[in-house]
């Protein structure tokens, strides 16, 4: 396994597809954990749920300003994490957050599109003991395949695959449901009405095992997929 402090390194396929993310966070990325602290619901949650064994990897998909990393990191002080995103500017945001919190020896970062990265390439490992997408799924187009791409670099033994994202707001009133979602629009955001048949499919055909939880009334969702 690689020295997380130096491993930086980029897809270069993510330059031209991250110019969209570039162009939404530029601004946004130095208020966004102060903003979405009270909406992104479950994302510490599904941090207590990682338990990496001990000198384990961990890899976020889609880490934006590294508020997720920092956290687990501290969390889990004998495990080693990674970060890719295809944003550079949230890149920056989050080199920024890590360096901030002196974990720059235990959380490397790349740059790369979530439906097609080299681990190898990016971070020099091949798997990893738990791999998680928190509210980063509804925002990549092709997400069924990121999802796919993820399960394919989680450990053949006892590798755990969690997500968390917004829900379908099933047992909330209509009125905040359509609220919502047309506030998430502007931002390029689709909850995944399908989430839970997809992450079914791809347990099913590795022969692993879904929970699927849905939290806060179905504000959001906590999934877990494991080998």
């Amino acid at each position: 396994m690689s020295d997380p402090a130096v491993s930086d390194r980029a897809d270069a396929a993510a330059a031209p597809a991250g110019e969209l993310m570039n162009h939404i966070y530029a601004r946004q990325r130095h208020v966004y954990d102060l903003t979405r602290r009270h909406f992104l619901l479950g994302r510490d949650r599904l941090i207590r749920e990682l338990q990496p064994p001990s000198g384990g990897t961990v890899l976020e998909v889609g880490c934006g300003t590294g508020r997720n990393l920092v956290t687990a990191a501290r969390s889990y002080p004998d495990a080693h994490f990674f970060g890719l995103d295809i944003s550079t500017k949230m890149l920056a945001t989050a080199r920024a957050n890590i360096r901030s919190a002196r974990l720059e020896g235990r959380v490397a970062l790349g740059c790369a599109d979530a439906t097609d990265f080299d681990p190898e390439h990016l971070f020099r490992v091949g798997h990893f003991d738990r791999v998680f997408f928190s509210y980063s799924l509804s925002m990549i187009p092709a997400w069924q395949d990121a999802l796919r791409r993820a399960h394919r670099v989680i450990e053949p033994e006892d590798g755990r695959l969690l997500v968390v994202d917004f829900g379908q707001q099933e047992r909330l009133p209509a009125w905040f449901r359509r609220n919502l979602f047309d506030w998430l629009q502007r931002f390029h955001v689709t909850p995944r009405a399908d989430l839970e048949d997809a992450l079914a499919t791809l347990s099913k055909a590795a022969g692993g095992r879904l929970v699927f939880r849905h939290l806060y009334r179905g504000y959001a969702s906590l999934a877990e997929v494991s080998r």
